[in-house]
């Protein structure tokens, strides 16, 4: 089922557009369409959206001497682009000078960064359908833009860009290939028992899913393209991202720090994650409570479940940020629980946010699968730009900068909003995959089979103890006894650690009849929730790169919009019953997600990565501080660039 980016892509399909598409617009939904069938990683492809949409804003900019512009006329990457801001006649219709040059700009830019890739016959094809019905010929490539052809002028800015892009630090020129990272650990196979051969259980182990697609078969739900993606999915994505140039992000915000896998730029550095100290019990508490948290969420993946929430808007929006282990504990029960559900009002209704109650277990199973923003999808940057069209283009949305002033016209909002937007995001990129480097933070697949692998910690006087093991839980954890059905036909499995939790891809013959459901599996056997095919990313964990670009994101729509709220008060998303799921059947019952604010989504986007078993709460809370600090950076450069 190929739905899922189409299901984010086409989230505008209820809305009633205000006014025909820009060519802005139309190249930003083909910049989302290419992400997702290309699946090069966020980092490559937020870095991608900023160049195309960075050199969109100059193409639009250029035609005003009152605006500035970003890369023209700038030292960029160590060198001036030159720039001579009187090239046209400014008795021209502007505006259809502007079309002209952002659709040679775009497709320039697009084509460069995507024609060398295997994913070209579904991404470069497009491209050029969309290119030439907006009246480009793809045999004009003169840059000389003072002779004040717009055509020209947008192959400049490409050929600028491009040319940029390969001095910014990200390695273009080698295909974004590591140069000192070297993987501690050795590679773990999730369909052989625990974590096999870990030097480390602090850093990061990379996944070797092969012989496992090879037993079970390719992903059919997947594009061709990534499906070949997921093999060999085992070097750690860009861990040097911290050294491509930023957006906005300032040297004084950056620490340059060294490690035994090379010297890291740090922008914003979160400090040291959690650690496991195996001689030390009580150092390693708050590790033990983090990837413990995870497992126990684990159990709630049950199709069968009937604890009833009530989803609306209602008091999960606050991004609050734990700093104590006892914080942590008290925030995630409350999260975890739906506690403290407060009434909220629509401010622009008047009226109550009306209950919403589906069941616990569609509900964190959809969240889990509808932010997962993985292969087949524009990255979870694109989901956020993703929004910002969406809302950009709801009918009597007031297009005022920071809800302020005078209504732009369609064309100015697209090119700075889109561009500003994306700008944030590939800072936000940077500052995470900085820390994903130099810290090299381990998974909840490797933590979780490692922990179940020492033993239980809870008796002395009980079998398989050792004290830095799992605690046993009375119907969550627990030893296997000589009865016990998970025992083995020789009793081989007797007194390991067995957890009530989500049953794993083993369990599902075919995704869309098969549901796996929850129930006791050994430890060493534990798998996140997620597809089979692409069990974890193939990048460290620490910090969540998802909580880093939602709360970018958030604070970036509500300062463009001058409203925390979407527009309209309320935002969703239908997944239809037994359709929407990709990893096993279901939802049991159509779910609605709902929005009230741009927090609204992002918290829920940075909890659906603990409950999908891809991050322990110590990601989560450092990257949303992080993306705070990125965003708010940019904001502070919002203040003197745009008018």
């Amino acid at each position: 089922m190929l739905v899922r980016f189409f299901s984010v892509l086409l989230l505008a399909t209820a809305f009633c557009f205000s006014q025909e598409a820009t060519v802005v617009k139309k190249w930003t939904d083909q910049l989302l369409f290419t992400a997702a069938q290309d699946g090069q990683g966020p980092t490559i492809q937020i870095r991608n959206m900023f160049h195309t949409l960075g050199g969109i804003y100059d193409a639009w900019a250029a035609y005003d001497n009152n605006e500035k512009t970003y890369f023209l006329g700038q030292n960029k990457a160590g060198k001036v682009i030159p720039f001579n801001a009187n090239f046209f006649n400014k008795n021209q219709n502007i505006d259809s000078l502007r079309n002209i040059a952002i659709n040679y700009t775009a497709y320039r830019i697009l084509y460069s960064h995507y024609s060398e890739y295997g994913s070209k016959g579904r991404t470069i094809d497009p491209m050029i359908d969309l290119f030439e019905s907006l009246g480009g010929d793809i045999n004009y490539h003169d840059t000389d833009y003072m002779n004040g052809k717009p055509e020209s002028l947008g192959n400049y800015i490409a050929a600028q860009i491009i040319e940029y892009g390969f001095n910014d630090g990200s390695r273009e020129d080698d295909r974004f290939e590591n140069y000192h990272y070297f993987k501690i650990n050795e590679d773990m196979r999730p369909d052989l028992p625990g974590v096999q051969q870990l030097n480390d259980p602090n850093r990061w182990q990379a996944i070797n899913i092969d012989p496992y697609l090879d037993i079970k078969g390719p992903d059919h739900s997947l594009t061709p393209w990534n499906r070949l993606l997921v093999r060999g999915n085992g070097d750690f994505l860009t861990p040097y991202w911290g050294e491509v140039i930023p957006f906005a992000l300032n040297e004084k915000d950056k620490e340059v720090k060294t490690s035994d896998n090379g010297t890291y730029n740090l922008y914003f550095d979160p400090g040291q994650p959690s650690l496991f100290n195996l001689d030390d019990p009580i150092s390693s508490e708050a590790y033990k409570w983090g990837f413990g948290l995870v497992l126990d969420w684990s159990s709630y993946m049950d199709s069968d479940q009937k604890e009833l929430w009530d989803i609306s808007p209602k008091g999960i929006t606050e991004n609050y940020i734990p700093k104590t282990l006892d914080e942590f504990k008290a925030y995630y029960n409350i999260v975890g629980n739906n506690l403290n559900r407060k009434k909220n009002k629509n401010p622009v209704t008047g009226n109550y946010y009306q209950k919403n109650i589906v069941k616990k277990s569609d509900y964190i199973r959809t969240i889990a699968e509808f932010w997962v923003d993985a292969v087949n999808t524009p990255s979870p940057p694109g989901h956020w730009l993703q929004f910002l069209v969406n809302i950009s283009y709801k009918e009597g949305f007031k297009r005022k900068w920071r809800g302020k002033g005078k209504s732009l016209n369609q064309l100015e909002w697209d090119a700075k909003s889109f561009f500003f937007l994306s700008g944030t995001l590939h800072d936000a990129a940077i500052a995470c995959w900085s820390a994903k480097g130099y810290y090299d933070y381990v998974r909840p697949i490797t933590a979780i089979r490692y922990l179940g692998g020492l033993g239980q910690s809870s008796d002395k006087n009980l079998p398989n103890y050792h004290p830095n093991g799992l605690t046993l839980i009375p119907n969550k954890i627990a030893l296997v006894k000589a009865n016990d059905p998970l025992v083995g036909d020789k009793k081989e499995h007797l007194h390991k650690i067995k957890v009530m939790a989500w049953r794993g891809p083993e369990a599902i013959e075919d995704t869309e009849k098969d549901t796996a459901g929850v129930g006791w599996i050994l430890a060493e056997n534990w798998w996140p929730y997620q597809r089979y095919s692409f069990t974890t990313p193939p990048f460290a964990g620490y910090v969540s790169g998802h909580s880093t670009f939602s709360l970018a994101g958030a604070e970036i729509l509500t300062y463009i919009t001058g409203s925390p709220y979407f527009y309209g008060g309320l935002e969703t998303f239908t997944a239809e019953k037994n359709t929407f799921l990709e990893f096993e059947n279901g939802p049991s019952e159509t779910v609605t997600l709902q929005w009230a604010t741009y927090y609204d989504a992002a918290i829920e986007t940075c909890l659906s990565r603990v409950w999908g078993g891809i991050h322990p709460p110590i990601d989560d809370i450092r990257g949303r501080e992080l993306g705070q600090k990125v965003a708010r950076n940019a904001i502070s450069f919002a203040e003197k660039f745009f008018k």
